[in-house]
């Protein structure tokens, strides 16, 4: 006998965080998503201040065979003047039925709180968190912040009816397999900045919070054009730049000024990955913690997380900078990988320059859809 169980307490939600460790048992490009972050994320993140979600568990007799959270997320409503919702942290047994009864769930719910609009994801909780159902390129585990499911997902999926809404792309580099031309070109592309008297510097960790405050008003205005994008509030701005803190390296976070006017940044971070995928469960104690604190110097990727420049400075060659400058420290610092990315399957002007550069488009995810 299958039924549906809302999640409503501590234990509950630990079985909701610990379930796709039974269902990924065995696969070598799972990658356990700390316990401690996902309690929080699903918790006391910022989010839940303004909106709202539900997780439910699905069972079948004792035993849990899928997860699903409904998310109503009223920031993108009202930036969009739109009344759609979400769903996220969808994991299931393959069996279509148990995935209908999943997403019956959650619109239910979802139509509960008004929603009349459309449901769309998998988003957790929007595109400025992990988001995308992988659909190519399961042969390798994720990196950092981005999401892995099996192969079978994308068909539980189109049997409930969900369609494509847009794909996201993921690119790899690898070691010299690239055109540097960017990086011999380097000085004479500052050169260039410095005549509209632009630079480009690294971040100073030692006045991190007033950097942050200058960092948050460019994310929010360099990627307010991006299908699903939703603007990050102070708070979560704050919440989600003391994580990246903590692994940031100034060599791979850099800014873009104008007379002291930030106009852009671009940003990679680790692949803390590498590490994960070795911790049991997500768990820092009793081992996990020093896994994670002594295998940082052996991690050989990183991922170009963010570039973005401001509307009014962009194809003035700052990106082509900030990513040569990120290239550069890459090389030097003896990295074997590089993942950049996300980018929109559509946006043909940053899509073609890193075809330029041979970068290679090595995983694919998807965004669906559906009328409610």
């Amino acid at each position: 006998m299958r039924s549906v169980v809302a999640v409503s307490n501590k234990k509950q939600l630990g079985l909701f965080i610990d379930f796709p460790h039974d269902l990924y048992k065995g696969d070598p490009n799972y990658v356990p998503e700390l316990f401690i972050a996902q309690k929080d994320l699903l918790t006391t993140h910022p989010f839940h201040k303004h909106s709202a979600l539900q997780c439910f568990l699905l069972y079948d007799g004792d035993k849990i065979i899928g997860r699903i959270a409904a998310i109503l997320n009223n920031s993108h409503n009202t930036m969009n003047n739109a009344n759609d919702g979400f769903f996220g942290f969808f994991d299931c047994i393959n069996d279509q039925p148990a995935a209908d009864l999943l997403m019956e769930t959650a619109v239910k719910w979802l139509k509960d709180k008004g929603v009349d609009g459309t449901i769309i994801g998998p988003v957790n909780f929007s595109t400025n968190e992990s988001c995308g159902l992988l659909i190519e390129g399961f042969d390798s585990p994720p990196v950092v912040m981005m999401p892995y499911n099996a192969s079978y997902y994308p068909a539980l999926l189109e049997g409930v009816g969900l369609t494509k809404k847009v794909d996201l792309i993921a690119w790899r580099f690898t070691g010299d397999n690239y055109d540097d031309r960017s990086v011999k070109l380097l000085d004479r592309l500052e050169e260039r900045l410095k005549r509209n008297n632009i630079t480009i510097r690294k971040i100073n960790l030692k006045n991190f919070k007033e950097e942050a405050a200058k960092l948050h008003e460019v994310y929010n205005k360099a990627w307010d054009k991006n299908t699903g994008f939703v603007p990050l509030n102070d708070e979560e701005f704050d919440y989600q730049a003391k994580d990246l803190k903590l692994v940031l390296d100034p060599d791979f976070c850099l800014v873009a000024e104008q007379d002291g006017k930030l106009v852009g940044f671009g940003t990679a971070i680790p692949d803390m990955n590498q590490i994960q995928i070795k911790i049991k469960k997500g768990r820092l104690l009793p081992t996990g913690i020093f896994k994670l604190l002594f295998g940082k110097k052996n991690i050989k990727g990183i991922r170009i997380l963010l570039l973005g420049v401001i509307d009014g400075y962009r194809k003035m060659g700052i990106e082509a900078c900030i990513y040569a400058r990120i290239i550069k420290a890459y090389r030097e610092k003896g990295f074997q990988y590089a993942e950049a990315g996300w980018t929109l399957e559509h946006n043909d002007l940053v899509n073609n320059a890193i075809l330029a550069i041979k970068g290679d488009p090595y995983k694919k995810y998807r965004l669906y859809e559906k009328k409610i």
